[in-house]
């Protein structure tokens, strides 16, 4: 069996499981074909030893485990043989049959035991010692098993994956195929969570007809979902109405009518504004809404008695305990956290921002009122920690969270309060509108919120423009901190920031600095230039870790300075393969010990231990941005463990797909953290990526050391566009509406 072209056929026993993730099916197995053992890998679901598989795929040749089978399909039926039933319910299939009961049973009843526990499991009460509740456990269960097992075939036949079987039947239990066959846009569901174009080749092969109610209604929601991933948390009626038309290929008649059903049975959500009707999926009016009213309430509580004299003598004992001397804007900051409920604090880089928050959390202990600090980001919460002396929690991380049919849910939310006083939130700019909400849901109603952020970054990768139109509203207090203060001066990457966000072009002439340009034209250039400097340069004059200290920041996943083939080019100097490197392929990267590694999504349950110095932490979740290194490739038990700033976690191998190199990131990613080097090439039209905001925010991700390698005509031409895409959102004007209702009552 060498190298054979694809499609592939080979059946056989399960003879042993090596490796099972329940999450998604993904499996590694020994199997008996024809007495040869051929490894096996694959989404096979709930394949269990004994079983018959006849499966579809590939050989592939590993240089380190030798030959194995990846299956694309598989058609699995119950082992036929008294000696392979036997072995199959000894397996712990079925709860409550273990070996002992396994032979008892297959012992009475055959090559007839499956039929018999499937359809007459009350005669297993024939076997001696069997009790009544015993054999109703069994046959509940076996109903189970059975009704997941044809449900898992039934998929197979439509080139489902198993995963989608498993998490249908738990969302929709034992009735779940002849609720699919009625309506197979449920897939689509959350709790499920099969594309909408994959779902489509179902209902055309069940013949659902393209006018139905079911794939409107789903095409609706498919589109208003795909937008919020563009950063809209609803959408214009007139808007949602051509892309539902187009996209589906359906007249107005149908749309409008779909539409209709969908408002009254709750599904979607209108909102009128400026007789302009707007669409909403519930979670997002519900977030939007939930904003609204929480800072309505904190807008009507009375300001705190503390005296003017008390706050000044706070201040004064927060200069002397941190030995800084505060300028007047960041006194009127700390007095404003001290004496109101609501806070948003303002500025760039070099405005002393952190300064002022350390006194302000300084003072408030000191005032005997809980603190609890956060970030989006654990690279964020571990910047402010390190930078207030304050511990500070993702928010992920202080919402916990526990998992509802496979959807994540926070464990702390209106019914489970946060044990504070005080809730402080740093880097507000990269927050949106659903975890905002989360957030204020698991605030008491009288908790001071003190918001943190930097207007001029990017908006959140999610939906909303939250800070923005907190800022637009005027809903809070805020406080603009804009002085530069002397020592930051010193810095041009902090004087340049300020240019580049005033529309002025950075001075691109100094050389004795921390903030370097490079003039290149030929993309080819660029690329042999960014290799040389995080290769070789830079760590040579400033002794930087090209791995740890050095990041390069591009605006673009695409093309040659892109993520995506800048990650290659550098894991092929800085990594490069050899026959003592462990490496283990995703469908993008091969992954190496060694690798600068990102998670690219939020996963909620997956454990990871941090060593202290006095004790050992544990804890659940990576999220989205996430940067660690793989410190073991553990080829036979299909694992890599990863190490993300001293959470060791272990990756099972069907994992990968959420991870990229890291060696290179877009400024998106890049958002909430600070690296010691930054390297950003910027080359190419890129229209949609070319404006200020996103210049700016690479460029302030730098710590000590910017280069810039690029134009001046395309620095220019960032500078001067300004027109980010307008994000479809109605908090602006629901704020607005809260506070004239307030000064109307």
């Amino acid at each position: 069996m060498s190298d054979i072209a694809d499609n592939q056929h080979i059946s056989g026993i399960v003879e042993h499981i090596i490796f099972r993730n329940e999450e998604n099916g993904y499996m590694v197995l020994e199997l008996n074909a024809e007495g040869i053992l051929v490894t096996v890998t694959g989404e096979l679901g709930e394949a269990e030893e004994g079983e018959c598989l006849s499966l579809w795929g590939s050989y592939q040749n590993h240089p380190r485990y030798g030959e194995q089978f990846r299956a694309e399909t598989c058609e699995r039926k119950l082992p036929e043989t008294s000696v392979d039933i036997e072995r199959y319910l000894s397996s712990g299939i079925i709860r409550g049959i273990r070996k002992a009961l396994a032979r008892k049973i297959v012992r009475m009843f055959g090559t007839d035991t499956f039929r018999i526990l499937e359809q007459e499991p009350q005669k297993l009460m024939q076997i001696p010692g069997m009790s009544q509740k015993k054999c109703d456990d069994i046959a509940r269960e076996s109903r189970q098993i059975f009704a997941l097992r044809n449900l898992i075939s039934y998929f197979d036949s439509y080139g489902i994956k198993s995963k989608y079987a498993v998490r249908a039947y738990r969302a929709l239990g034992t009735d779940c195929r002849e609720m699919l066959e009625e309506n197979p846009y449920l897939l689509c569901m959350e709790s499920i969570g099969m594309e909408f174009q994959k779902t489509e080749l179902f209902a055309h092969a069940l013949h659902i007809p393209k006018t139905s109610h079911c794939r409107i209604s789903a095409g609706m929601r498919y589109i208003l979902q795909h937008n919020t991933l563009l950063g809209h948390t609803c959408l214009p009626l007139d808007k949602l109405a051509t892309a539902t038309i187009q996209f589906l290929e359906i007249n107005e008649t149908l749309f409008y009518e779909t539409y209709q059903t969908e408002l009254e049975n709750g599904n979607l959500i209108e909102f009128f504004r400026h007789h302009r009707e707007f669409v909403y999926l519930p979670e997002y009016y519900l977030a939007e809404c939930t904003i609204t009213d929480r800072i309505g309430l904190l807008r009507q509580l009375p300001d705190s008695d503390i005296s003017t004299n008390a706050i000044e003598e706070l201040i004064a004992q927060a200069e002397q305990y941190t030995g800084t001397q505060y300028a007047e804007k960041q006194k009127q900051a700390i007095a404003s956290a001290l004496s109101h409920h609501m806070l948003l604090m303002t500025g760039g880089p070099g405005t002393g921002k952190t300064t002022t928050l350390r006194a302000m959390i300084h003072c408030l202990k000191e005032q005997g009122q809980r603190v609890l600090i956060t970030a989006p980001t654990g690279r964020a919460a571990k910047r402010i920690s390190d930078l207030t002396g304050y511990e500070a929690k993702t928010i992920h991380r202080l919402l916990g969270v526990q998992f509802e049919l496979d959807i994540p849910k926070f464990i702390h939310h209106e019914n489970n309060l946060l044990k504070c006083d005080v809730l402080i939130m740093d880097e507000v700019s990269m927050v949106d509108v659903l975890l905002f909400s989360s957030l204020l849901r698991a605030l008491r109603t009288n908790c001071k919120l003190i918001l943190v952020g930097d207007s001029d970054q990017l908006p959140s990768v999610g939906a909303g423009s939250l800070l923005k139109h907190l800022l637009e509203s005027q809903c809070m207090p805020v406080i603009a901190l804009k002085e530069i203060f002397r020592q930051a001066q010193q810095s041009c990457i902090i004087t340049n920031a300020h240019r580049i966000i005033h529309g002025e072009m950075p001075d691109l002439s100094r050389k004795d600095n921390d903030f370097f340009f490079f003039h290149r034209t030929d993309f080819r250039q660029v690329l042999d230039l960014v290799l040389d400097l995080a290769c070789t340069r830079l760590p040579q004059a400033y002794q930087y870790s090209p791995v740890r200290d050095i990041q390069i920041i591009t605006p673009t996943r695409q093309g040659l300075l892109g993520t995506v083939e800048l990650n290659k080019a550098l894991q092929a100097r800085l990594n490069p393969p050899d026959a003592e490197t462990s490496q283990v392929r995703s469908s993008l990267y091969e992954f190496r010990v060694g690798d600068k590694v990102m998670q690219t999504k939020n996963n909620y349950d997956i454990t990871w231990i941090k060593k202290n110095s006095d004790n050992t932490e544990k804890g659940t979740g990576i999220f989205n941005g996430d940067i660690g290194m793989i410190l073991e490739i553990n080829r036979r038990a299909h694992e890599v463990i990863i190490d993300f700033d001293g959470r060791l976690t272990t990756y099972p191998a069907s994992m990968l797909e959420q991870l990229e190199l890291a060696y290179a990131i877009t400024v998106h990613k890049s958002q909430g953290s600070e690296f010691e080097a930054v390297i950003m090439p910027i080359l190419g039209k890129m229209e949609k990526l070319s404006y200020r905001n996103l210049f700016y925010t690479a460029v302030t991700r730098a710590k000590k050391l910017l280069i810039l390698v690029s134009t001046p005509t395309k620095i220019q031409q960032m500078l001067e566009n300004v027109n980010q895409r307008q994000r479809y959102s109605n908090l602006k004007y629901m704020l607005l509406e809260e506070c004239h209702h307030e000064t109307q009552d």
